[in-house]
């Protein structure tokens, strides 16, 4: 008999949804503080790029291009997560920010949340230089033109922070989605944003296996060992 689509939906999300319920319930809006500051910051750097004073300070601080300098593109990308892309609309950006940043920022604490979130957008960052100089006939690489592309959004940061989470709670089939998304987006639209995601994606998986790597060494090394007094020998049947 097959599993009933609200046994599915408890062991998918049942843990995940207890945390984001309870907090929310216990604390309302004081449970995502980083979230809210981070949504605030967002729609005013959308409404100060869109006013013909702001279009450059914002840049000068939050706009990053792969033609940059490494060193000023580097301190303009945690800033960058929170420039709304000017070809797309705000509201996304605002959607995705307040909807995962605040799930993991519930369930993983700010700290991480925002150390999760920068790795991510870096990785993006940092994956757009490379694959300009792979150039366009390889199969990560990335056309000359990009480099003139501005790079700015949380949406490299939001799929990270979602693999992880799905990650942490368990939510596999989610997080399998998630990635298999991307790669979607990749083949139907084969731009910078696309690979970029595939990239954060890429990242994060990394501190997931060496998270994992971590904690099956520390489970082998609390179990007894032959010869200590709390070792038993297995039963044979």
């Amino acid at each position: 008999m097959s599993p009933s689509p609200k046994g599915f939906a408890r062991r998918e999300w049942g843990r995940l949804h207890a945390t984001v319920r309870t907090a929310l319930v216990t604390r309302g809006w004081r449970a995502i503080p980083m979230t809210l500051a981070a949504v605030c910051l967002t729609s005013v750097f959308q409404i100060v790029q869109n006013q013909p004073w702001g279009y450059q300070a914002v840049q000068d601080i939050g706009s990053v291009r792969a033609e940059d300098p490494l060193l000023p593109a580097l301190l303009r990308t945690p800033l960058s997560l929170f420039v709304p892309a000017l070809d797309l609309p705000v509201w996304g950006a605002l959607a995705q920010v307040l909807l995962v940043f605040g799930i993991a920022e519930i369930c993983l604490g700010r700290w991480r949340t925002l150390g999760i979130a920068y790795v991510a957008t870096l990785a993006g960052t940092l994956y757009a230089r490379v694959g300009i100089a792979l150039g366009p006939d390889h199969p990560l690489g990335l056309p000359a033109t990009d480099a003139q592309v501005v790079d700015t959004g949380p949406s490299a940061a939001v799929v990270g922070l979602a693999v992880y989470v799905c990650w942490r709670y368990r939510a596999r089939w989610t997080g399998v989605l998630v990635v298999v998304a991307m790669g979607v987006e990749v083949l139907v639209k084969n731009n910078l944003a696309g690979k970029e995601h595939l990239a954060a994606i890429a990242a994060v998986l990394v501190i997931v296996a060496g998270q994992e790597w971590r904690r099956r060494r520390r489970q082998r090394g609390a179990e007894p060992r032959p010869g200590t007094r709390s070792w038993k020998p297995p039963m044979m049947s």
